[in-house]
């Protein structure tokens, strides 16, 4: 099943653990999820928190991007699953003038320790042709957006589906 557990419990750094994925916390923010071993974190700008990716497939990535959301908005303020996976679709995974096209796959809310969650997976297209598959979890937390994505070629997906279907 998917997870993604927002907490402000303090764990550093990585942790290894059975099956194959270790886990990352970000303390300052209060976040924490789990990544394939093998994988490492790179160095990022822009409005990603926090990038690892795989050391052979550099293309298939673990991410976090955290935004502010004004004023008291609770996830459901900003719609649906369906409607947010919309809306991240179009804005974040193939915003105009990125030559690539997302399919909302599966959109899914669920609850976890109180705390709604939507989970979303996407097929995308890229402008060579190609495809990816994404997933991706949303929650809010102290006025601020969570997303978690995670992304791996589509012609890796059945090898990558379970981890990273744990991962987030």
């Amino acid at each position: 099943m998917f997870f993604v557990l927002l907490t402000t419990v303090a764990l550093q750094g990585c942790v290894s653990l059975g099956g194959g994925l270790n886990a990352f916390a970000d303390d300052i923010d209060g976040y924490r999820f789990l990544y394939p071993n093998g994988w490492v974190q790179i160095k990022v700008s822009n409005n990603l928190d926090v990038v690892f990716h795989d050391i052979i497939e550099q293309t298939e990535n673990i991410s976090v991007v955290i935004n502010p959301v004004p004023g008291r908005k609770t996830l459901a303020d900003l719609g649906s699953a369906s409607e947010v996976g919309y809306q991240l679709s179009k804005s974040a995974i193939a915003p105009p003038d990125s030559g690539r096209t997302a399919e909302l796959i599966d959109a899914q809310e669920r609850e976890t320790n109180g705390r709604p969650y939507y989970q979303l997976e996407y097929l995308v297209k890229l402008p060579d042709g190609s495809e990816r598959h994404n997933l991706a979890t949303a929650t809010i937390s102290r006025g601020k957006l969570f997303t978690l994505n995670a992304s791996t070629p589509e012609i890796r997906w059945e090898a990558m589906k379970a981890p990273l279907e744990q991962s987030i």
